[in-house]
């Protein structure tokens, strides 16, 4: 469980220069979005430019209103008329300028949305195309993760950007009233603002170092966490006692994040208050400037409210770029995340003239010198394999734990590819066929299949989903794998769900799933079929009787069995026996077991057991 990297292992904080190489990322990342939905962007981009005119002009005709309140008390109230006019103009800009807001929002969050499912079925489909051994990898798991992550709440970062276009164009109306009054006022305001930006930059480094750099770690945290809380964890939970442990350790991974964020929290805070009073002694540096204008008699008290407004606005404005340039520079870190996932390519490479699958197997798959590793392994999985699987054969294949035999059949079924070697059908080499017609025509079924929380004939289905809504194919496939008589049970048929995460699901046994997956393998007319110890959890005469009907059911296809009762091995037409991942022997029950080698060693062991 402890996926947690070396002690020695620091995540250094991004330079500068890194964090602006990092927006490079963002042309992509819009792609994205305008793929998402065109005409939200360009609605959500007109709101902003219209928002950003709205700031200056708000000032503005409250500074002609202050003038004209001004005039008007000197003449006795008298001419009211273009006063009132004003303070409608105004009233007119506040709705507006809320009403462009909340339609900048709901925007955002529309967007968010659906960027969030564009993103995640983009991650799905790549995910698709990668091969089964680097989903076995930690390293790229990490990046899934992380991909992951930028699914959710990435369009801030669009949002980010055309505030900044936004505030960029309002900080040119308003500057310019300044740089007219008092260029100094800006410079002013350039050095209440930079501290606070460069230390927000040095804090969000640090916290992008943090976070990526506890990712290992936050997988098991999420693991821990769904050992301890769930229905499929809780007989073992219970059954030896767990809960401490589990709680213990994530007491542990949880309380380490705690203390990490706690001190670059209290950092941040005490840094961040001591850079906001700077900002504070330059804005009320140029603040008593403007006064001292106005009650000299060089400003009117409207052009005082104007200035100083518009210095607090330029202030916030200027305050909120620097730091969103900062947000945004890290977001397109994080981006970066997300398409270095996408950068991530199969090694099972589609053929460049890809060949259908044979219509009829004529010579059988032969492999030459087979050999397969896994990445970062020293240890061969499977080496110097050379054997003939025949059309039509049953071929068994035998030997302990971790002796490769699902490797083997992954190699067959070209979920690998050998690392030395080939694997020819028909003579030629199977990374010629079309992999898609491969598959379709491998049937395979796993000892850890999975129990899909769907319907009984969902189940049955996935075996191939292109034919999920042929009830009569789904029905003949249960009752070639004896699972009809348990459709006959349930309450809802085919149709009842099953597991118990959703509301009136069934729970089935061991067995009784086992026949619910055994029926996916009849789910395609496929030529050859691999059962890899999938009836594990049925009893040895059940055992028996669902290889036995296999055998019938595929006469004149080719199969591969796994299973550890010889009283089912012994039904293939040959038998390979598997030592340390190399081919020990192979031939007919009756042929090993005159040879009195390793397969006679160990069916009599296991015939001992049964004395």
């Amino acid at each position: 469980m402890n996926t947690r990297p070396p002690k020695n292992l620091r995540i250094e904080p991004l330079t500068l220069k890194e964090r602006l190489a990092a927006l490079n990322n963002l042309p992509a990342f819009f792609k994205l979005v305008w793929q998402t939905s065109p005409w939200m962007t360009v609605v959500n981009a007109v709101l902003r430019v219209v928002r950003s005119a709205m700031p200056v002009s708000l000032l503005y005709v409250g500074k002609l209103i202050i003038d004209q309140v001004i005039l008007l008390s000197h003449k006795h109230g008298a001419g009211t008329h273009y006063l009132w006019q004003l303070v409608g103009l105004e009233f007119g800009l506040a709705i507006l300028t809320d009403a462009l807001s909340r339609g900048n929002t709901l925007l955002d969050s529309l967007l968010g949305d659906l960027f969030s499912n564009h993103t995640s079925v983009k991650i799905m489909e790549h995910a698709a195309t990668l091969d089964l051994d680097q989903f076995e990898d930690a390293v790229f798991y990490d990046k899934l993760e992380r991909a992951r992550q930028q699914t959710v709440g990435r369009t801030i970062l669009l949002s980010q950007v055309m505030s900044q276009v936004q505030d960029l164009i309002t900080m040119g109306f308003l500057a310019a009233g300044l740089m007219v009054f008092n260029p100094w006022l800006i410079i002013l305001l350039l050095i209440a603002i930079i501290p606070a930006f460069l230390g927000e930059s040095y804090f969000n480094d640090q916290t992008y170092a943090l976070t990526r750099g506890q990712t290992p770690e936050r997988r098991e945290l999420d693991y821990i966490r769904y050992l301890g809380a769930s229905d499929e964890t809780a007989k073992e939970v219970k059954i030896f006692d767990l809960s401490g442990f589990i709680i213990e350790r994530f007491k542990e991974l949880s309380g380490k994040f705690y203390l990490d964020n706690k001190q670059l929290s209290i950092k941040r805070s005490l840094w961040g208050t001591f850079f906001a009073m700077l900002g504070s002694i330059g804005y009320y540096a140029a603040y008593v400037v403007i006064i001292v204008r106005a009650v000299d008699g060089t400003v009117t008290i409207g052009e005082l409210a104007f200035l100083a407004g518009s210095f607090r606005q330029l202030r916030a404005l200027l305050e909120g770029i620097l730091s969103r340039f900062t947000s945004m520079s890290q977001g397109a870190i994080y981006l970066r995340d997300f398409f270095e996932f996408f950068e991530i390519t199969p090694k099972i490479k589609m053929a460049a003239h890809p060949l259908p699958f044979p219509k009829s197997i004529q010579q059988g798959f032969v492999f030459e010198d087979v050999g397969f590793r896994y990445a970062n392994s020293d240890r061969w999985a499977n080496r110097h394999l050379s054997f003939t699987l025949n059309p039509g054969e049953k071929l068994a294949l035998v030997g302990e734990n971790g002796a490769g035999k699902t490797t083997l059949v992954k190699l067959l079924a070209r979920l690998y590819d050998p690392t030395e070697g080939r694997i020819l059908l028909d003579g030629t080499d199977l990374r010629n066929y079309d992999l898609a017609d491969l598959r379709l025509n491998v049937g395979i079924i796993f000892q850890d299949y999975l129990r899909y929380q769907m319907t009984f004939a969902q189940n049955i289905a996935v075996g191939n989903i292109n034919q999920q809504h042929n009830r009569p194919l789904i029905e003949a496939a249960a009752k070639q794998s004896l699972a009809d008589t348990l459709a006959a049970k349930l309450p809802g048929l085919y149709d009842q769900q099953l597991g118990k995460r959703f509301a009136q699901g069934v729970e089935l046994s061991g067995g009784e799933w086992q026949k619910v997956a055994l029926a996916r393998a009849y789910m395609r007319n496929a030529q050859l079929l691999i059962l890899d110890e999938p009836t594990s959890a049925l009893d040895a005469r059940a055992e028996y009787s669902v290889f036995e009907r296999f055998a019938e059911l595929t006469k004149g296809k080719s199969a591969v069995l796994i299973s550890h009762r010889f009283s089912t091995v012994r039904m293939a037409d040959r038998i390979l026996v598997l030592e340390k991942g190399e081919l020990a022997e192979i031939g007919s029950h009756q042929e090993l077991i005159q040879k009195n080698g390793r397969y006679a060693e160990l069916f009599n062991l296991q015939a001992k057991g049964y004395q």
